[in-house]
């Protein structure tokens, strides 16, 4: 059950187009912080920081402080519990995709 609660924490996190921004900018970056994520956003300082807490609690991003700044960076282990589930997926339309093939062969040699 827990793996289905860490997948869902990483798709609820993602299923936001902002957050997902947020976080693609994140990636880019080695370290990036609060400031430098709001400028050129469009969306305010306030509301940044919701999402970065959002991906922190799904184990998608780690803070280091520093002084009066704190400085976020990906952690691209927190996106395991999706990979996962997406393998299992991969597998299975992978299967259906070569029978497919198959059945097409055979009705049209």
């Amino acid at each position: 059950m827990a793996e289905a609660a860490a997948i869902d924490a990483v798709m609820r996190a993602l299923a936001d187009p902002t957050r997902r921004t947020v976080f693609e900018r994140i990636v880019s970056s080695d370290e990036i912080t609060v400031v430098e994520l709001t400028r050129g956003s469009g969306v305010t300082q306030g509301a940044i920081s919701q999402h970065l807490k959002s991906l922190k609690q799904a184990g998608l991003v780690a803070e280091r402080p520093e002084g009066r700044k704190v400085y976020y960076r990906a952690q691209p282990e927190g996106l395991a519990p999706l990979v996962d589930w997406m393998s299992h997926y991969g597998v299975f339309w992978r299967e259906r995709f070569a029978d497919l093939r198959t059945l097409l062969k055979e009705i049209d040699p």
